[in-house]
């Protein structure tokens, strides 16, 4: 595997993905190119691949095949590229792998991991935007708050951004270690790894908008499929999984049920595995950032929407 990032149930995600070895798929989660790579092996000549990054570190990872499409862009524009590139019918497939690239959590100048003292960036796209240091230095207490406790599920969320707020009276946030410093006496001593694991993510979040992005890469991805379609996704946290799983079940991420004139649910999706699949035993033991992943599959049946009768 690359050493770029390992791919996480790449046979199960690319067997539930290829419903027509001579189809148009989408990648929108390029990064190390692991799932694109095993998506080309397995179509024929005629077969395509457009896959989505907004990371330029990804762009470098890409294999040299005709019939990949590599787009610099962030995955919410998905159905503006299938338009745009004429997929007229519809991709066949298309695959998300929300997860965090083994790259940029190594890297340390990019700022993802607590492991090194580094700049805090987590901007997957370094070619512009707020980044995480920006978030700390600029954002009010509530504001930071709402940010460890809504996308980090922070215990002490009020504590810590009192704390954080405090520290850049003084100086400046800049660094992990200047982050570190700022919260250290609010830490857990045998949980810190833990807790400061869920403190990145809220703010990895924040920097990228993820959430909006999933959101609305969601309902592009519902529109670009063709009639029998697959949409496969890899999530690694409850805010991510819950997402998907309510716009498979409803059309919407709240999960909120929107009935026709006849009682009917309608959906754009119909769930493949009511349950998600989860990573073997032997692969979280050879990569362990396999272990919180679920494997969510869903189709476009039938049209536009599917029904089904309300309860």
């Amino acid at each position: 595997m690359s050493e770029y990032h390992t791919p996480v149930m790449l046979n199960e995600s690319i067997s539930a993905l290829i419903t027509n070895p001579e189809g148009i798929y989408a990648d929108a989660t390029f990064g190390g190119g692991g799932h694109t790579a095993e998506l080309l092996s397995r179509l024929h000549d005629g077969g395509r691949v457009i896959a989505f990054d907004r990371d330029s570190d990804a762009l470098h990872q890409r294999p040299d095949d005709s019939r990949l499409t590599l787009i610099h862009n962030n995955f919410r524009f998905i159905r503006n590229y299938q338009l745009y590139l004429g997929v007229d019918e519809g991709f066949d497939g298309i695959l998300a792998d929300l997860g965090v690239s083994s790259h940029q959590f190594d890297t340390a100048e990019r700022g993802f991991s607590f492991r090194w003292d580094a700049e805090l960036d987590m901007r997957m796209n370094t070619e512009g935007g707020k980044t995480a240091a920006d978030v700390l230095n600029t954002y009010s207490e509530a504001e930071i708050e709402k940010i460890l406790k809504v996308y980090g599920e922070v215990d002490g969320a009020s504590r810590m951004a009192r704390m954080i707020v405090s520290a850049r009276a003084g100086k400046d946030i800049r660094t992990t270690g200047d982050l570190h410093d700022a919260i250290e006496k609010a830490l857990p001593p045998f949980q810190e790894h833990k807790v400061l694991a869920k403190i990145y993510q809220a703010l990895r979040i924040e920097v990228n908008d993820e959430m909006r992005s999933l959101e609305k890469f969601l309902e592009g991805a519902a529109e670009a499929l063709k009639v029998g379609g697959r949409l496969v996704v890899i999530t690694y946290h409850s805010l991510e999984d819950r997402m998907v799983k309510n716009f498979i079940k409803t059309g919407n991420i709240s999960g909120v049920e929107e009935k026709d004139i006849y009682g009917r649910v309608t959906t754009p999706l119909s769930a493949v595995n009511r349950k998600p699949i989860l990573p073997s035993e032997e692969e979280i033991a050879a990569n362990t950032r396999a272990r919180s992943a679920k494997l969510r599959i869903a189709e476009k049946a039938g049209g536009e929407k599917t029904g089904r009768a309300g309860r």
